[in-house]
């Protein structure tokens, strides 16, 4: 099997998306030729079944006139692809379309994301299939969607072999993101300050990067709010770390927090949740597209969003519950990570359905 696959960056260093090298990898060890298209080129570990081609300009207009010069030798080349793949940017499949179509190459865009504009409508009319983590994970109801899982790099998140020494008994949160008001932050501190209120000692270490204006005023108010009476000392607003430290410090926590509101038509289902499960890390979550992943376990791990009294209840069932329940749990979650969002996983879905179109 040939494979185009259309991305912005490969990079492991990178915080948005090194983790596509992860999958990259896995695509690659399922076929022969793996052509990869992308702006920049990073920090890799990739066979030499694959190969780059840059598309890298200084306006959006190069940018566009690069990428097709530089697909279309490769959709032309025989015998002919596969499949194009174009990973996030739905951009990446509508430009391709006037070139792959005469060329019968089937057209695969991979989306998950609660964004839905004109752009994203199109390219799923021109795709033969779309791929999301699930199909609710994809902004749009459509025959053609199918769900395949995140794809965690297992290997880079493995699991904890115990759990963290606590000296003075208080339960460990972390949270991770941008701190966007879509991520839910402030309704995590609302729900820590009620939980304090009914006597669960707990504290909270929130980190992420404030790169737009929009970001950094939410952060200052998210700072205003920690000074609260009852959160002050328990909560820790830091930068976000490099993604290569995220495991460690993913495992140093009692649970990962996880309160990005859920979406109503569709909406990302948050890697951070898979990465910190796959680490055998309880997380907690509101978005109602995790039923299934965090459902039917000895422990609640959801709750309902936007609903600080109802995080609390969570927070303080989890705060009674013991260590061996704990563990329990984090090996569950680990298990399935590897049996439906890892890497291997996701690849040998992406090559079935191409697989299954070329019929």
């Amino acid at each position: 099997m040939r494979l185009v696959f259309v991305t912005q960056t490969v990079d492991v260093d990178d915080p948005i998306l090194g983790a596509t090298v992860a999958k990259l990898r896995a695509l690659a060890a399922r076929c022969d030729a793996l052509d990869v298209v992308c702006a920049r080129v990073g920090r890799h570990d990739l066979p030499p079944n694959v190969s780059f081609r840059s598309f890298a300009a200084p306006t959006r207009l190069g940018r566009g006139l690069r990428y097709t010069r530089a697909i279309a030798p490769l959709l032309a080349q025989r015998p002919r692809p596969d499949a194009l793949l174009a990973h996030m940017c739905p951009i990446y499949l509508v430009l391709a379309a006037p070139l792959a179509k005469p060329l019968r190459v089937p057209l695969v865009l991979w989306y998950t994301h609660w964004t839905l504009g004109r752009t994203l409508r199109l390219a799923t009319a021109l795709s033969d299939l779309a791929l999301s983590v699930d199909t609710r994970s994809f902004p749009m109801e459509s025959p053609k969607v199918l769900g395949i899982g995140h794809g965690i790099d297992t290997a880079e998140f493995p699991p904890r072999h115990s759990l963290p020494a606590r000296s003075d008994g208080a339960l460990r949160l972390l949270a991770l993101g941008r701190t966007s008001p879509s991520k839910g932050f402030e309704t995590l501190l609302r729900g820590l300050e009620r939980a304090a209120d009914a006597g669960v000692e707990a504290a909270l270490e929130l980190r992420g990067p404030s790169t737009t204006e929009e970001e950094r005023a939410h952060r200052r108010r998210l700072e205003q709010l920690i000074e609260s009476p009852q959160l002050r000392g328990r909560v820790r607003l830091e930068p976000p770390v490099p993604r290569g430290d995220v495991p460690d410090l993913v495992r140093g926590f009692d649970a990962v927090v996880n309160p990005t509101r859920g979406q109503t038509s569709g909406g990302a289902l948050d890697k951070v949740v898979y990465e910190a499960a796959a680490c055998g890390v309880p997380v907690i979550a509101c978005n109602p597209h995790f039923d299934e992943f965090l459902g039917g376990l000895p422990l609640e791990l959801r709750f309902a969003s936007e609903d600080p009294a109802d995080l609390a209840r969570v927070l303080r069932a989890f705060a009674e519950s013991g260590d061996e329940t704990r563990e329990a749990v984090g090996r569950e979650l680990r298990r399935r990570v590897e049996a439906g969002h890892s890497a291997e996983t996701w690849a040998e879905a992406v090559v079935r359905a191409v697989r299954e179109i070329r019929r």
